[in-house]
């Protein structure tokens, strides 16, 4: 089957692990996820993850406990290791290969991240999952998903969420939002539309990364993207 996008830089949120829970990690979300990424892995898809933390440590939040706030990124990018484990975990029990590669050395539970090292685990058929984000604080997972795609040359950044795309407003309380289907990246940055952090949307914006923002949530969503029916919000050139 001819696919539209043969590598992908899939980019989850924390949160979005924690399925119906208020923290932590729930392991039916972390089953479910693992099932959809299955269905893209099994068509020869090329997988690549980033995980956020914010279902565990997030930076920003260190500042309101008195942390400093290099040292709370730096505690959120341990949480995100601790993401990429569990879904590391998730993958393995459907008997996919995974490597989990590090911005930060831990030799322990992970491989550090070398470019050519990733690329090549994709190339042997491996879901390769990134963890630590960038390894620099003041960066958020969003930067590290666009930076990690680049490198890798994937053809697409996907980001999952739990609405079907990106909206005028907040479609959870803004019942008037409106829905695009597609959008340029001009129209983003004019509108003020939040898709990602500014840093993050720029790397895309520079390297002519497409991005589709979609429902993540919504089963075999994952499948039709990459098989090119026009699903979530795509955002190219």
């Amino acid at each position: 089957m001819k696919l539209k996008y043969k590598r992908i830089l899939l980019k989850l949120s924390g949160e979005s692990l924690m399925g119906s829970q208020e923290y932590g990690l729930d392991a039916q979300k972390l089953d479910e996820y693992a099932s959809e990424i299955k269905k893209v892995f099994d068509l020869g898809c090329q997988v690549a993850i980033v995980i956020g933390g914010g279902n565990i440590f997030r930076g920003v939040d260190a500042q309101a406990m008195g942390i400093e706030r290099a040292h709370g990124d730096y505690m959120g990018m341990l949480a995100t290791v601790i993401n990429g484990m569990a879904i590391q975990g998730a993958l393995e029990k459907l008997g996919i290969t995974t490597r989990l590669l590090s911005a930060i050395k831990m030799e322990q539970i992970c491989e550090p991240f070398i470019r050519r090292r990733a690329i090549r685990h994709l190339e042997k058929e491996r879901i390769v999952i990134f963890g630590a984000g960038t390894g620099n604080p003041f960066f958020t997972t969003d930067t590290a998903a666009s930076l990690r795609a680049i490198e890798i040359d994937a053809d697409v950044v996907l980001k999952g969420t739990r609405v079907k795309g990106i909206y005028s407003a907040d479609p959870e309380k803004d019942a008037n939002a409106v829905f695009y289907p597609n959008l340029n990246y001009n129209q983003v940055l004019t509108n003020r539309l939040n898709v990602m952090d500014m840093t993050a949307f720029t790397l895309c914006q520079e390297n002519k990364l497409p991005i589709v923002v979609f429902n993540m949530n919504e089963p075999d969503n994952l499948l039709r993207i990459v098989q090119g029916e026009n699903v979530g919000t795509l955002v190219q050139g």
